[in-house]
């Protein structure tokens, strides 16, 4: 089955285009949940609502643009409305601010699943604007307006998040050495 006999499939609920189109793209939407989550299983829980999402509106793609752009765009909001429902953000002005926005985390060589895990265990306010600003490169103006928080708030959230991951890191390279 080509890609677009799938889509049209799926445009008609057809279950095997739904299997199919599943089977095609679990991988990388959930390494998109991954990203957003706190853990695997919670990772695992907004993939399957993402493509219930995606099965809901696949009508809705227009054949224009990638079909896999437009199913990440879908996982992504997926994920996001679900911890906006959660009000996980603290409204921060920008005075709050720490100094630590300016601090990088370099690469240490540090195995992907360590950095992987770190970053599932930030809290989910820094956990979300941290993997959109850093591994999505969206702006804190595009992060604020899909989250519902100031500029402020989003560049507050980073620095703590940099800064706690920051921590993390210098106590794995110190315990490693």
């Amino acid at each position: 089955m080509t890609l677009d006999q799938i889509i049209q499939g799926c445009k008609k609920k057809d279950a095997k285009a739904q299997a199919e189109l599943y089977k095609r793209f679990s991988g990388v939407l959930y390494a998109i949940c991954l990203r957003y989550s706190p853990n695997r299983v919670e990772a695992e829980d907004n993939l399957q609502d993402a493509f219930i999402t995606i099965f809901n509106k696949a009508e809705q793609f227009k054949d224009k643009g990638s079909f896999e752009g437009w199913a990440k765009r879908i996982t992504v909001n997926t994920v996001l409305q679900k911890y906006r429902k959660q009000k996980v953000f603290a409204i921060a002005d920008e005075a709050q601010i720490e100094d630590t926005a300016d601090q990088e985390i370099s690469d240490n060589g540090l195995p992907l699943d360590y950095l992987l895990g770190i970053i599932q265990e930030l809290p989910n306010r820094y956990r979300l604007v941290f993997t959109m600003y850093v591994m999505d490169g969206y702006s804190h103006k595009e992060i604020g307006a899909l989250l519902g928080i100031s500029d402020g708030t989003s560049k507050s959230n980073l620095a703590r998040a940099r800064g706690i991951l920051k921590t993390k890191i210098d106590q794995y390279n110190n315990n490693s050495v």
